[in-house]
């Protein structure tokens, strides 16, 4: 299993004069599913970002860990994979080129072997040479694992994680998540409550919505 560790201390949000979360403090560990959960429009997109670097925090930090070393900003997509609703996939090529164009991006080696493995995981590997164009929204939704997953990242972040997914695609997905939290740390940010059933812990939002006076 991988040490991998998130903390977040004090961290605090605002866009403008809108409070999205404020003081919020905790450590996340690899070896489980954590949850953040609230309801649509209440910050759980806002938080992953954060966490994953692509926004910054109004105030507080993030700090990554590796074997309790501490990850520089420069190096956290390494580490990261991130599933998302705006996650980009592009239509005129198909599963497999996606998948080669990212490892580029990357600025990794495209590994076939662990493509194909997802890719049977994920029920797609007949439909890989397919255009993407013509996937279902819920194939694409099932592509967008391969993304985050193909480098073998120390940590999962999945937002909105089974949006568009039928009852088989979950079962695949809740499937492939459980063994990733096996080794590594995975964080879920949802409102369904079947996905955050998955989680040890789960921060609600909507508890860091007031400030410290």
């Amino acid at each position: 299993m991988t040490n991998y560790s998130v903390q977040l201390e004090n961290l605090v949000k605002y866009f403008g004069r809108r409070l999205v979360f404020s003081e919020m403090n905790f450590s996340f560990s690899s070896g489980g599913i954590y949850g953040i959960s609230g309801p649509n429009g209440s910050g759980k997109s806002t938080l992953v970002k954060i966490i994953s670097n692509i926004i910054s925090p109004t105030r507080g930090k993030v700090i990554h860990k590796l074997d309790d070393q501490n990850i520089t900003q420069e190096n956290l997509h390494n580490h990261i994979g991130f599933v998302s609703p705006y996650l980009f996939l592009y239509d005129e090529f198909s599963a497999e080129e996606n998948l080669v164009h990212f490892s580029n991006i990357r600025g990794i080696n495209f590994e076939k072997e662990r493509s194909d493995f997802l890719l049977n995981k994920l029920n797609l590997f007949d439909r890989k040479d397919d255009l993407v164009r013509g996937y279902s929204s819920g194939m694409k939704q099932r592509l967008k694992f391969l993304f985050a997953l193909l480098h073998r990242p120390q940590l999962v972040i999945l937002d909105e994680p089974t949006s568009n997914l039928d009852s088989d695609g979950k079962e695949k997905v809740y499937e492939l998540i459980k063994e990733e939290a096996k080794s590594n740390l995975v964080i879920i940010a949802s409102n369904e409550d079947s996905d955050l059933q998955l989680c040890k812990e789960t921060i609600n939002i909507e508890n860091y919505k007031r400030t410290k006076r």
